[in-house]
């Protein structure tokens, strides 16, 4: 069972704590499964699509260091901070960012945690192409990227982080279509100090049909991934 939600703004600790309770309930699902062959329960794999208020946050393996301001700063612009349990360095989300988390069985979609990671950037990659923005991926770094391998030019457009635990998935992408890009400002956005950040808004010259561009994301995320998420 695959499952489409657009929860709309929400605070990232409430995102996180549901992520927990769907990602948690997937995996007792699994482990009774394997218990019970002759009476096995559906696995429900989500899509969630959200926003968050301006918040930063900090994967296991990334650096406080690369959040460059105080705990004054960040209450003088409204943001907050959290670490979590995600890969990933820094990295901020707020209005106007696509934040997708999909809490999906890998063992199910034949997919390694790898191939997993490719495909999120496939699926952003595709959409992207099909307004006229050429991206691509940059080797040694997740996401994905406008002009990679320009030196000076380089830019992410949407940042990737997750975890995987018995090949169960949660967290997910940051994907920059209407976002207030001064927020990265107060960041080395993952990890980089040599990087920049962009997003549609500012690569297509105006503001972007928000609630249009989730649909047409979910339909590549679909096409790449060979699933239909049903609305709840």
């Amino acid at each position: 069972m695959y499952i489409f939600e657009d929860i709309g703004l929400i605070e990232y600790k409430k995102a996180w704590e549901y992520q927990e309770k769907c990602f948690n309930e997937i995996i007792d699902t699994k482990l009774y499964n394997r218990e019970h062959s002759d009476d096995k329960k559906d696995v429900v794999n989500r899509l969630i699509f959200c926003e968050h208020p301006h918040v930063y946050t900090l994967g296991k393996s990334g650096a406080q260091n690369n959040l460059l301001i105080n705990d004054d700063f960040l209450k003088k612009i409204n943001a907050s901070y959290f670490k979590t349990n995600r890969g990933g360095d820094i990295t901020y989300h707020g209005p106007g960012q696509i934040v997708g988390y999909p809490i999906l069985d890998l063992e199910v979609l034949g997919l390694g945690v790898r191939e997993y990671i490719y495909d999120l950037e496939e699926s952003i990659i595709r959409f992207l192409k099909d307004y006229g923005i050429e991206s691509t991926r940059m080797e040694g770094a997740t996401g994905v990227w406008l002009d990679a391998e320009k030196p000076g030019k380089a830019r992410k457009i949407c940042a990737i982080g997750v975890k995987a635990s018995r090949y169960v998935t949660m967290h997910g992408f940051a994907f920059n279509v209407n976002t207030d890009l001064s927020y990265f400002n107060h960041i080395n956005p993952c990890g980089f100090v040599d990087k920049g950040v962009t997003s549609m808004e500012k690569e297509l010259g105006e503001k972007q049909d928000f609630e249009k561009i989730k649909q047409e994301l979910k339909k590549h995320i679909e096409s790449v991934f060979k699933v239909t998420f049903r609305k709840q």
